[in-house]
Parts: C-alpha cells; sequence; structure tokens
C-alpha cells in the first residue's frame, strides 16, 4: 500500500481524476469546489501525486493528461485500514462500538449491517 499521507488538496484531486478516469489540469480546475486554485499549483499537486505514486501522466506535445494509478476503492480500503490499525488496534468490533456510540446507530441499523455482512460472506 501506498504512503496515504494525502493532504486535502491532494486528496481532492485524486477524487477528481477518478471521476474522470483522465484529465488535463485545466480540466481538473474546472471541477475544482470553492475559489479555483493557480494552475500552477494544481500543476505542483499533480507532480506530487505522481511521485508519490498515485498518478501518471500522457503528454501531449507540452500538454498532459493525467489519470490515476490507484483504484478508488483500493485507497478507501487503506485508509480504512490505517484507522482502524492506529485508532482501534485493528479490532473491527471496536470501530463498529465506537461509530455505533458516536453516530447513535440504532439496534436494527445494526442487525441490518451484520445482514449485508452475512450476504457478503455467504454464511
Amino acid at each position: 500500500m501506498k504512503d496515504i499521507s494525502l493532504t486535502k488538496a491532494e486528496e481532492t484531486i485524486l477524487k477528481i481524476l477518478w471521476e474522470k478516469e483522465k484529465a488535463f489540469i485545466k480540466e481538473v480546475i474546472a471541477e475544482m469546489p470553492g475559489k479555483k486554485p493557480a494552475y500552477s499549483t494544481v500543476s505542483t499537486i499533480m507532480r506530487i501525486l505522481e511521485r508519490k505514486g498515485y498518478v501518471s501522466h500522457e503528454s501531449f506535445g507540452n500538454s498532459h493528461r493525467y489519470f490515476p494509478l490507484i483504484r478508488k476503492e483500493d485507497y478507501t480500503k487503506g485508509v480504512l485500514s490505517h484507522i482502524m490499525n492506529t485508532y482501534f488496534k485493528g479490532d473491527f468490533r471496536d470501530i463498529v462500538s465506537f461509530m455505533s456510540r458516536s453516530n447513535n446507530i440504532s439496534i436494527s441499523e445494526l442487525d441490518e449491517i451484520l445482514t449485508e455482512l452475512k450476504k457478503k460472506n455467504n454464511v
């Protein structure tokens, strides 16, 4: 698993690339929420993501079209695994207990989750 410590800006750009599959920097900027960052800022972040192994590019003259090298599902799995191991000692029960306490999950919602897990694992 790659280093999961992405900044908020890096994650925002990666999310846009997952959505678009391939994009030039101008296309990424157009999709960014709020005030649009400078072209050079996004270009720098893209190079950082490339150095970290999250994206690559294909060249078209002086332009580069970027694309993700990691699937969203794999990134998500890595982030969740990191959180679980760092904050919950790798114990899934601890994370479910924490989520149920802090988000007021009802018994019926927990039962639905258990039913989904059983289906997924063919139990």
